[in-house]
């Protein structure tokens, strides 16, 4: 059985999002024992060692504290993504966890890698998955190349069957609004997106239910409407296993 899929649109390793991890933590492959999580820092891979080892630290120091066996791997390019070293640490995982970062960059990162292939047979087996901003957006059909404001998509890794996955949906600028009214307009009448809010997760499995945990709100868009879900609503997602 596919393993829990968590969304959120910012707050790794804070604690705010104590009640997800914690969720996260029970709810995975663990089956009793101490649940083994592995904090990849791969979207920040392009910002400089010192942000890959702040995101690794955070990871390290948040599950620690809540009881985890963690480890932060430095896969954060595509010759580590495909390091054989890190398989068999990503394959026992019980929870898989994805900072922030660029969500293109991730996705050519691990697209096809080693690294990859071995978190979704860890997912496969039941270890739950959680993806923050970029490790939201991934899982989605397609993710916006930002760095053509949009103009063009990459194909994401398909596991939702949103569109687009869009985090930090509440504090968007201003500037980048037009972006997203775009992304809406290129919706066909059977197609949706999220909007993920600050602070905020959407948990659940293929198949299965899913509901919001956090501060704020999930938005499901279509072209035609937008329905919003608070914290603690169950929200009817289309999804089905592979």
């Amino acid at each position: 059985m596919n393993g829990l899929i968590a969304l959120l649109g910012s707050g790794e390793y804070l604690p705010v999002m104590d009640e997800v991890d914690r969720y996260l933590l029970a709810n995975s492959s663990a089956d009793g024992r101490t649940p083994r999580v592995v904090c990849l820092p791969t979207a920040a891979g392009q910002e400089g060692n010192e942000s890959v080892e702040r995101w690794s630290r955070m990871g390290r120091d948040h599950f620690q504290r809540l009881g985890a066996d963690v480890s932060a791997t430095r896969v954060i390019d595509r010759a580590s993504a495909d390091d054989p070293q890190w398989e068999t640490v990503l394959e026992s995982a019980d929870l898989i966890y994805f900072s922030g970062g660029s969500p293109v960059y991730l996705l050519e990162t691990m697209k096809d890698s080693r690294a990859w292939a071995a978190a979704q047979r860890a997912w496969a087996r039941g270890a739950a998955y959680a993806g923050c901003s970029a490790g939201a957006m991934i899982l989605g059909q397609f993710v916006p190349d930002i760095r053509r404001m949009g103009l063009s998509n990459l194909k994401g890794f398909g596991i939702l069957p949103a569109r687009f996955i869009i985090p930090h949906f509440d504090s968007i600028p201003a500037v980048w609004r037009p972006f997203i009214l775009a992304l809406r307009q290129k919706l066909k009448n059977d197609e949706w997106m999220l909007g993920l809010d600050e602070d905020t997760a959407l948990v659940g499995r293929l198949g299965g239910t899913w509901r919001v945990m956090g501060r704020q709100t999930v938005s499901v868009i279509t072209k035609q409407a937008t329905q919003v879900y608070k914290s603690g609503d169950e929200v009817p997602l289309q999804t089905r296993k592979p």
